[in-house]
C-alpha cells in the first residue's frame, strides 16, 4: 500500500495538469467566469497572446511526463511555479477555488519529497565540482603590497 501512494499521487497530478492544460487549447471543459480583479488579471494574461499558451503548454507537457513516469523530477520542477501561482491567485484574487490549487500544490510537494534524492544537488550551498577552478584562479591573483 505504501508504494502505491506515490504512484497514485503522480497519476492524479499528471492527469489534472494534462487535462486542464489540454483544455486551454481545446476548450472541452467550461471555465467559470472570474469576477473583479481575478477576471481582470486573467484577461490581461489572455491579452498578451502568449502567456496562456505558454502556461497551458507547460501544464500539458509536464502532465504527460508525469503520466508516462518519465523525467518526473523535471516535470515537478517546471510545474512548481505553475502550481504555486495557482494557489496564490486563488488566495489573493479568488478564494473560492483555492482548495483545488492547494491539493495540486500538496501533491507536487509530496512527490518531490518522495524523490528528494533527485533534488538534493539543488540544495548544496557550495559547488564542489568547480572548487579546484576557483581556488586555482584565486592563487593566481596578485597579492597587494603591505
Amino acid at each position: 500500500m505504501k508504494k502505491a501512494i506515490p504512484h497514485v499521487a503522480r497519476v492524479l497530478l499528471g492527469l489534472a495538469f494534462f487535462v486542464f492544460g489540454l483544455n486551454g487549447f481545446l476548450n472541452f471543459l467550461p471555465t467559470p467566469p472570474h469576477p473583479g480583479p481575478a477576471g481582470n488579471f486573467l484577461g490581461a494574461l489572455a491579452a498578451t497572446g502568449y502567456m496562456f499558451p505558454l502556461i497551458k503548454g507547460t501544464e500539458t507537457l509536464a502532465g504527460a511526463l508525469l503520466l508516462s513516469n518519465r523525467f518526473v523530477p523535471f516535470a515537478l520542477t517546471i510545474l512548481a511555479p505553475v502550481a504555486l501561482n495557482i494557489v496564490l491567485f486563488h488566495v489573493a484574487l479568488d478564494p473560492s477555488g483555492a482548495g483545488v490549487g492547494i491539493v495540486l500544490f500538496a501533491l507536487g510537494l509530496y512527490l518531490a519529497w518522495t524523490r528528494r534524492a533527485s533534488f538534493a544537488p539543488l540544495f548544496v550551498a557550495k559547488d564542489e565540482t568547480n572548487e579546484s577552478t576557483v581556488s586555482t584562479s584565486r592563487a593566481r591573483e596578485p597579492v597587494a603590497a603591505e
